[in-house]
């Protein structure tokens, strides 16, 4: 299975979070077998600097990530990976290694759950909001873990 977690930083599983997918610098990408690491990569996000609807799910279909986890994404966005089969985990904090652990025990949600950030912005993700994690927080009561 393989893991795109988007970061703010190129330090590999020590890399943090980044609270909004297409706007992070890097994706760590981990691939697991046998509930262990075997390869851990750092990319850049060519979209980092602005990105049109679906390029950056398009762009995650193409290293060919399971899973995208990230602090937080609109529902259009999730709908985007969802096309490609990739499900999205949101809700992530802390560093890319806290944040696969986090899954691995069922504590992200499921899904986009940012979604009022696309309001009014014309191409469905909240730009400069910056804070997902509180939504995450404050709505994840309304989402389902997510488990293998």
């Amino acid at each position: 299975m393989r893991f795109a977690i988007s970061t703010e930083d190129n330090k590999g599983l020590e890399s943090n979070v980044s609270q909004h997918f297409g706007r992070c610098p890097y994706f760590v990408i981990v691939d697991f077998e046998d509930d262990a690491v075997k390869e851990v990569k750092v990319v850049d996000n060519p979209y980092y600097a602005g990105h049109g609807p679906g390029q950056v799910p398009e762009y995650i279909a193409s290293l060919e990530a399971n899973v995208m986890i990230c602090g937080g994404m609109g529902r259009r966005a999730d709908a985007f990976f969802d096309n490609y089969g990739i499900k999205t985990a949101t809700g992530a904090v802390g560093t890319a290694q806290e944040a696969l652990t986090s899954f691995q025990e069922g504590k992200l949600s499921e899904g986009g759950n940012c979604g009022g950030h696309g309001e009014g912005h014309g191409h469905g993700h909240g730009h400069g909001h910056g804070n997902c994690k509180d939504h995450a927080e404050s709505e994840q009561s309304d989402t389902k873990p997510l488990h293998i």
